[in-house]
């Protein structure tokens, strides 16, 4: 019987067996694909002094970490939420004077104080690369393709990615589209909500064909061209034209050039990755600057969650059952080839119950 105790926080869950499972298949074949790629996989800490990570990445607020006082350092201490700034630490401390572009992986644990509606999820196993040093549409264009490439080895089909242009009323805002400084965060929020009427209010008028510039990448890379009369934008463009010819014929691409939901911290790219059975996103990346030391990099976030749900399960193994007294010879090399095993421990087990498919009977197989 479960008792008021045993019950878990909202937002938090047990993974059993089977879904476990397939998290775990799945964060394996995303790694796997990063590792093919030279990107070294490392492991920063569950905790750090929440000064360090509200630092390393403007955009990201430590607000929705979990913090308390180290009773070491009397400091105070936030538990991540997010591990892209970690890595941006690493780089810019114990990795410094690695060789650049630095290209690296890693997977773990995050936890929110509280999540949204659309994921009400508080703990989430995040997986991602970066690559460090470099801010060209070449290194964009890898990360990109890289992202696909992993959900691809996930077994996910139906990918697309949707590119944006986070400073695209900055950049314009300078020159083309001139707007006052206290305009700049109305019109952004405006194009992000798309309300035509707001924007009119907000004095950006001469932003509304950007409403209009989104759907298949090479129709609204056209209308953005027809935009940018004053040439503002043409090494953006040419930029997304590079990345999109990486990722072409692998994954449906689109543009919507005025998003900047989940891209707070992004500078001049930023994509969101779509495929088949995922809920919302599975992914989101781009080009952005590390605080602190102002290096240049490109990353991409996989949400494994979500990706192992849409994963197809895996092929059926056979389980053999190992009576008491087997030859244990037989079982390693059986084991070795690809057998998953469960060992007698006590009188009257019933191996079919226990998931066996087949028994040892000394040095053969029987189908039970």
């Amino acid at each position: 019987m479960t008792k008021s105790d045993d019950l878990l926080p909202e937002g938090l869950a047990d993974r059993l067996p089977i879904e476990a499972d397939r998290i775990t298949r799945a964060m394996r074949a995303n790694l796997d694909a990063l590792q093919a790629h030279g990107y070294d996989r490392v492991r920063p800490p569950l905790l750090e002094f929440e000064q360090s990570l509200a630092a390393r990445m403007e955009g990201v607020k430590t607000r929705n970490a979990f913090r308390f006082v180290d009773p070491s350092s009397l400091r105070t201490l936030a538990l991540r939420s997010d591990i892209t700034p970690q890595i941006g630490r690493i780089a810019a401390t114990s990795m410094a004077d690695s060789p650049r572009p630095l290209r690296l992986a890693y997977c773990g644990e995050t936890a929110l104080i509280r999540a949204d509606q659309l994921d009400p999820a508080r703990e989430r196993l995040q997986l991602g690369a970066e690559l460090i040093g470099a801010d060209t549409a070449q290194a964009a264009g890898e990360i990109a393709a890289l992202a696909v490439e992993a959900l691809s080895a996930a077994g996910l089909t139906g990918i697309s990615v949707d590119f944006t242009l986070p400073d695209l009323v900055d950049t314009l805002a300078e020159k083309a589209m001139p707007l006052k400084p206290e305009q700049i965060d109305a019109v952004r929020r405006e194009l992000d909500t798309k309300d035509a009427g707001g924007l009119k209010e907000a004095g950006g008028e001469a932003y509304l064909p950007l409403l209009y510039a989104t759907g298949p990448f090479a129709e609204a890379r056209d209308k953005l061209r027809a935009v940018d009369a004053g040439g503002a934008l043409a090494s953006r463009i040419a930029g997304l034209e590079a990345i999109a010819a990486r990722i072409e014929g692998k994954a449906r691409i689109t543009l919507d050039p005025t998003e900047r939901h989940g891209f707070e911290y992004q500078s001049w790219f930023g994509f969101t990755i779509y495929a088949d059975g995922v809920r919302g996103a599975a992914g989101r990346g781009g080009t952005y600057r590390i605080g602190g030391s102002d290096e240049a990099a490109t990353g991409f976030t996989l949400y494994v969650d979500a990706v192992a749900e849409a994963a197809p399960e895996a092929e059926a193994t056979s389980t053999l059952y190992l009576p008491a007294g087997h030859n244990e010879d037989t079982a390693a090399r059986l084991r070795a080839i690809g057998w998953r095993t469960i060992a007698q421990l006590g009188e009257g087990e019933d191996a079919k119950a226990l998931g066996c498919t087949h028994r040892l009977d000394g040095k053969e197989t029987v189908l039970l």
